[in-house]
């Protein structure tokens, strides 16, 4: 089921021509209604009324989370604060959080977008979707619920935590559905024991393996796809994996114009080539955002789909700019060793990296855990592991393997990397 093939499937050229246009108007309102913006283009000299769409996308200024902070809460808006139907906003870990800011208009294509993903991962009308994301101020739960009810679903709002709950209302309700993150859906797999069957699961809000897609997959049955948002641009929609191909995540090119950069100068990458994730948004009215640093590392390819749709696609997200780790000059990603530990039958899908400095050095454990019983000694084991992980990253680090269910779930986004090295 294609939710809109006339956006969807849309010839090259086409495609081509309404992003111009669309690109032009955002850049006029932006120019218009943020002084932000319009600082910022004069300072590049550019107008416009002169700009030439997508041709001179290279010239207007990268946005980045930074401004966003800088301008908390409303000094990006591109209407007046009356017109704004709904506020979400980033949790702030990392300093000021980031505010979602939408109108009626923002939400009602959110919700249609969301839509589109569901029908991506398989969804049709009449079916029980069972949403394991938060609620609340993190754009997931509340996206994917408009969006199952765009589709003509019955939604289930069961939100994030008590999982027995959560499974029993899976199995009694019925749901052929279910979004979460894919760390949510193995622990939900492990409390269900079997018991829950699904048709298809959708899963974001973390960077995941086609290994753990292959462990939800057997254990729910149906298929496990990817989907991709940021809270400051929309929320889940912006692009999603189709359940034929799994070759990419579909973007939404009629509200999003996607390029790739070098994440150290700025500069555009050719397609195929992995780079920081740079969006423009070409339907957002109240806070409308030009080249927008996402710091998602990943790659774009283009060409008609197994599935029929045209829209460009962008690969799993490989980690973020600011997640990489480096250990001992190695770049080290999250991704990389769960693809590792996910390799054995014999460890269960869950992971902890830890990171000290002993004696003025990086110090890397990987923490895992058996999926059985644990063998009494463990010691080839650990070594095989640690073996496998120096192969794959080129850094050594020390394993520890616990027993079944030792290490914390998550009931939302799962905490990888406890990075120590700056403690005393």
């Amino acid at each position: 089921m294609i939710h809109d093939p006339g956006a969807e499937c849309m010839a090259e050229g086409e495609r081509r021509a309404l992003q111009a246009e669309r690109l032009r108007a955002a850049v006029a309102t932006a120019y218009a209604s943020v002084p932000f913006y319009r600082a910022r283009l004069d300072a590049a000299r550019l107008s416009p009324a002169a700009f030439a769409g997508p041709a001179e996308l290279g010239r207007l200024p990268l946005t980045t989370k930074a401004d966003l902070r800088e301008h908390y809460p409303f000094g990006l808006l591109a209407v007046p604060r009356e017109q704004l139907a709904r506020v979400h906003a980033s949790s702030g870990t990392r300093g000021r959080p980031t505010i979602a800011p939408y109108t009626r208009a923002d939400v009602d294509l959110w919700a249609e977008l969301c839509a589109r993903s569901l029908a991506l991962a398989g969804g049709m009308p009449g079916d029980v979707v069972h949403v394991a994301y938060g609620y609340g101020l993190f754009t997931g739960g509340l996206g994917l619920h408009y969006g199952a009810e765009r589709l003509g679903c019955t939604v289930i709002p069961a939100s994030a935590g008590q999982s027995q709950r959560q499974v029993t209302l899976l199995r009694d309700l019925g749901a052929v559905g279910l979004a979460c993150t894919p760390s949510y859906a193995l622990h939900l797999a492990e409390v269900a024991a079997g018991s829950v069957r699904l048709r298809y699961g959708i899963h974001g809000a973390e960077p995941w393996t086609d290994a753990m897609r292959a462990r939800i997959e057997a254990a729910f049955g149906g298929d496990a796809v990817d989907i991709y948002g940021l809270s400051e641009v929309i929320g889940p929609g912006v692009a999603c994996e189709c359940r034929e191909a799994k070759d990419g995540l579909h973007i939404q090119e009629d509200a999003f114009l996607a390029e790739i950069v070098d994440p150290a100068t700025g500069a555009p990458l050719p397609e195929g080539e992995v780079g920081e994730l740079v969006l423009t948004t070409l339907r957002k009215q109240a806070m409308p955002l030009l080249r927008y640093r996402t710091g998602d590392l990943c790659s774009l390819a283009r060409g008609t789909c197994r599935c029929g749709r045209t829209t460009a696609r962008m690969s799993r997200v490989k980690g973020r700019v600011d997640d990489m780790l480096i250990v001992r000059g190695v770049n080290v990603f999250p991704s990389e060793i769960e693809a590792v530990v996910l390799e054995s039958p014999h460890l269960a899908p869950h992971y902890q990296v830890v990171l000290t400095r002993q004696a003025a050095l990086d110090h890397m454990e990987v923490q895992a855990e058996w999926a059985g019983e644990r063998p009494t000694d463990d010691t080839a084991g650990r070594a095989e592991l640690a073996h496998r992980l120096f192969e794959r990253l080129g850094v050594h680090s020390d394993v520890t393997i616990h027993p079944s269910g030792s290490l914390p779930r998550s009931e939302g986004k799962a905490v990888r990397v406890l990075d120590r090295r700056g403690q005393a």
